[in-house]
């Protein structure tokens, strides 16, 4: 909570959109490079295939969490195992992705790591989360 305060009073300066953006894509970078290796080069590959499937969404920290939103909202975020002392990473979409199909389905994926296909998989999911 302490950290989603931080990027509250952050996100609260004044400036324009673009320094605001720059700051907060610059500020998720950041809290991947201080990730432990396994998770950093996760964080890094999701964070360069969203930026290049759905470019609309902004990065941004989402309680202390590389996430990326669309109009102010988090559509997905990436958890790393090291943040709450887990056994895998986690790629997860919030309820304003559209994702639904029928009455169950995932919303959340857990990584140890990532081939080329988690990563298409990857970008196939956030293309429809935008959409």
């Amino acid at each position: 909570m302490k950290e989603r305060a931080k990027e509250v009073r952050a996100s609260a300066r004044r400036g324009s959109r673009a320094d605001k953006a720059a700051e907060e894509e610059a500020a998720v970078v950041a809290k991947i490079a201080e990730m432990q290796d396994s998770d950093r080069v996760m964080a890094e590959r999701i964070h360069a295939v969203v930026k290049e499937s759905a470019p609309e969404l902004a990065p941004k920290l989402w309680y202390g969490m590389p996430a990326y939103a669309k109009d102010g909202k988090v559509v997905c975020f990436f958890q790393s195992a090291q943040k709450f002392n887990a056994r895998y990473a986690t790629f997860g979409f919030n309820d304003v992705a559209n994702l639904d199909d029928g009455t169950m389905w995932p919303a959340a994926f857990a990584l140890k790591e990532l081939s080329s296909a988690d990563e298409a998989r990857i970008a196939e999911l956030v293309k429809k989360a935008v959409s």
